[in-house]
């Protein structure tokens, strides 16, 4: 299997604007307060009664709102849950999947530090809110 290609929000950025899509594997919660612009939100975990719990629909919605082949950047809060997102896409037979390594907020020391600045950190544009065919509950429909 392929490693995954890790990237910086620069990277990131300009792979959008290469027409690269966006798919934010946070929360819904998380989601609704703030993304890049034109994401699509697949949670790959969910917050249950015991915390954070796998969402077993997550590669099935993502084989249903993408080709195989689609060119995605993967992110999340701070790096952890994208990585595991890519690694399960591109075992899954995606091809063409990268990490934005410091996420939203930025990727953290042992200790707490933000030690690379995420997306919200960097000056990016946001948007907000669940938009039309992009938010979770419109991704897991049209998954069936």
């Amino acid at each position: 299997m392929a490693s995954v290609t890790r990237i910086s929000v620069e990277e990131a950025s300009a792979r959008l604007a290469q027409g690269w899509t966006y798919v934010d594997v946070r929360t819904v919660e998380e989601f609704d307060a703030g993304h890049p612009p034109g994401a699509f939100n697949v949670p790959i975990a969910h917050v249950g009664p015991g915390g954070m719990a796998t969402n077993p629909d997550f590669l099935r919605a993502m084989a249903a709102a993408f080709p195989k082949d689609a060119r995605l950047v993967v992110g999340c809060k701070a790096g952890g849950r994208s990585l595991r997102a890519a690694t399960e896409l591109l075992a899954a037979g995606f091809t063409s999947v990268v990490d934005m390594r410091p996420g939203w907020d930025g990727a953290r020391s042992p200790f707490g530090e933000v030690v690379e600045p995420g997306w919200s950190r960097t000056g990016q544009p946001v948007e907000q809110g669940q938009p039309a065919g992009r938010s979770w509950a419109d991704v897991r429909e049209s998954a069936g």
